[in-house]
């Protein structure tokens, strides 16, 4: 009883943090390190933490989810990284990037669950475009590490979200995931709001 407390605890300030953290669709600050980049706009963040928690209540019925879809992420996010260092075009980037938000934090709420295939195709196609924008901001030079740095955050808030999703689907389940869904959609109006 104590632990879920705890954990409930934890997913609310979590929530909280989300909700109150700044909107900011210019990403100054990282154009030293890769890392740091899906750090400093908030729709990245919200995308990527919704991508993890998409996937731990896929995960629910279907284990390997929990693996596939972000790791689907991750390789489409890196194809959109190459599309972009190889000077391919592509249209309304930031539109699209705000949108994976509220799609993934609409696809918590209302419980969707896609077959693992389908889940990594949707995660894949959003992917894409974060890695490009990702890649338009990169330094003249390092681009490799620059590459390597953005996806290594990618996958340490994907498994953020894994962490938040399994820890409120154990403490309150499919209600309180679809809670933190709506805290992902909350950020999401916030950047819209901003710009």
């Amino acid at each position: 009883m104590k632990e879920e407390k705890s954990m409930i605890r934890t997913i609310c300030l979590t929530a909280l943090l989300l909700a109150l953290a700044g909107p900011a669709s210019a990403h100054p600050g990282h154009e030293a390190s890769g890392f740091l980049h899906p750090f400093t706009g908030i729709d990245h963040l919200l995308a990527m933490v919704g991508v993890g928690m998409w996937a731990a209540f896929l995960a629910v019925r279907k284990p390997a989810a929990a693996l596939l879809v972000p790791a689907a992420f991750v390789a489409m996010m890196a194809a959109g990284a190459a599309a972009g260092f190889a000077g391919i075009k592509l249209p309304i980037v930031e539109a699209v990037i705000l949108g994976s938000v509220f799609v993934f934090g609409g696809l918590i709420m209302a419980a969707v669950r896609l077959p693992s295939a389908a889940a990594m195709a949707v995660a894949g196609l959003f992917a894409v475009f974060h890695g490009y924008a990702h890649a338009l901001e990169a330094p003249a030079s390092g681009a490799g590490t620059y590459i390597l740095g953005f996806l290594a955050a990618t996958t340490l808030l994907q498994a953020v979200g894994l962490g938040l999703g399994w820890a409120a689907l154990r403490a309150v389940g499919d209600l309180g995931l679809r809670a933190l869904g709506g805290v992902v959609v909350a950020g999401g109006a916030l950047v819209l709001i901003a710009n």
